[in-house]
Formats: structure tokens, C-alpha cells, sequence
């Protein structure tokens, strides 16, 4: 029987709290719940969590301030749940790196879905195949192990580096890199050259793995900021 899996709840309303906590657990997760911004940071950097549900609205520390800090470390999915149009603004960004969000009021049928749906996707993503090393995010397939990709199947033909880049921001969904972070990730800080290298590889890497480069589906630009990976 396969373990179940365990969400993290950062929710400061106890009615809400216990809303989301009961209809989870109905649905077969665990739950750990937080009432603030520094408890949820603090259960959140254990790694112990499959997901986290995140209220934006918090004492101590905001929703966005624990997500972003989240993000610099660990990729598990982030759900942020708001009552605030402009919130939301901000989030559909996703350059704090949230998963998704959900508005107040909800149903909680619907934050059973998200949280099933995000979960289903992030195990597909990581592979969770230690067997094989495959991740699969729509035609793409990546294998750490052989370190190829492959399009519908079809092999795609990548440098060292193209890979590097493609399979570093593949295990890092809808966070947003920018090109300084990428380049002294993947080159070094005391590699020759600059981050238009990143620029050159980026768009080599959509010409081979994307249908239309000039829109593309899985490396997708986020002006001012960076490059993010899309689920």
C-alpha cells in the first residue's frame, strides 16, 4: 500500500484551517497545520511535505515572503490561497515561484482537485522512477541517467551544456532563473564569457525541443526576470 501523502496547511483563520484539514483527510492526505508565515517557513524547511497549501494574508511572515524564501531551496508544490484581487495579479506571475492559486471563498472539492492534480504532475516531473531516472512533462522525456532528452519519442540531439541547462531548470518548475543565475550555476562564476551564453543556449535549446520556438511551451521568458520552466 502505497504511503500517503502529507500537506502542509500555513492558514492563520482556524475555521478555514480546519475546512482544508478535514476535506484532505477525507481525501486520504495527512495534514500539518501552521497559523503563521514563520511556523509555515519553518515546518516548510524540514522537506517532510509533498505540498503546501499557503495562505497569502499571514502573521509574522506574508504568504509570498515564504514562498519565495521556499523556493531557494526546495521545489515541492506551493498552493496560495487569497481573498485579494491585486494577490492575484501577482501570483498568475508566478515569479515567486507558486505552483498555482486558489481565491476565497473556494470549495473545497476544488482544492481537493488542485491539490490531486499538482501532485499527480509533480510525480510525473521528478519521475519519482529511480529505476529508469526518467522525467516526463508532456512529448518530453528526459533520463538523468543516460542524460538524453527525446521529443514524441524521437531523440533530440544536445551538448553537454544544452543539457545541463534543459534537465536544471526541468527539476525546477515555474521558478524563475535569471540569466546571472544560470550562468554561474552552469558555467561557473569563473567561466570565460557572459550571460548572453545563456541567451545563445535557451534559444538553441527551444529550436530543438519546442513545435514553435517563438512560442514556446516548456522554457518560457519572463521579461525583466528571467527564464522559467512550464508545467
Amino acid at each position: 500500500m502505497a504511503l500517503s501523502k502529507t500537506i502542509l496547511i500555513v492558514e492563520d483563520e482556524p475555521s478555514i484551517a480546519e475546512l482544508q484539514r478535514d476535506y484532505l483527510e477525507m481525501s486520504g492526505y495527512q495534514t500539518v497545520l501552521a497559523d503563521n508565515g514563520e511556523k509555515g517557513l519553518q515546518l516548510g524547511m524540514t522537506g517532510k511535505f509533498d505540498l503546501i497549501v499557503l495562505d497569502v494574508m499571514l502573521p509574522k511572515l506574508s504568504g509570498f515572503e515564504v514562498c519565495k524564501a521556499l523556493r531557494e531551496v526546495s521545489d515541492v508544490p506551493i498552493l496560495m490561497v487569497t481573498a485579494r484581487r491585486e494577490d492575484i495579479d501577482v501570483i498568475r506571475g508566478l515569479g515567486l515561484g507558486a505552483d498555482d492559486y486558489v481565491s476565497k471563498p473556494f470549495k473545497p472539492a476544488e482544492l481537493v482537485a488542485r491539490v490531486k492534480s499538482h501532485l499527480a504532475r509533480y510525480d510525473r516531473l521528478t519521475g519519482r522512477n529511480a529505476r529508469t531516472g526518467d522525467m516526463e512533462i508532456g512529448e518530453l522525456r528526459i533520463n538523468a541517467n543516460t542524460r538524453q532528452a527525446f521529443i514524441r519519442e524521437e531523440e533530440v540531439a544536445l551538448t553537454t551544456k544544452e543539457f545541463d541547462l534543459l534537465y536544471f531548470l526541468a527539476q525546477h518548475p515555474n521558478q524563475v532563473f535569471s540569466k546571472d543565475h544560470l550562468f554561474d550555476r552552469l558555467w561557473g562564476i569563473d567561466a570565460m564569457g557572459d550571460t548572453q551564453t545563456v541567451t545563445v543556449h535557451i534559444r538553441k535549446l527551444r529550436e530543438k525541443i519546442e513545435k514553435d520556438a517563438s512560442a514556446p511551451a516548456y522554457i518560457e521568458t519572463v521579461w525583466g526576470a528571467g527564464y522559467r520552466f512550464r508545467l
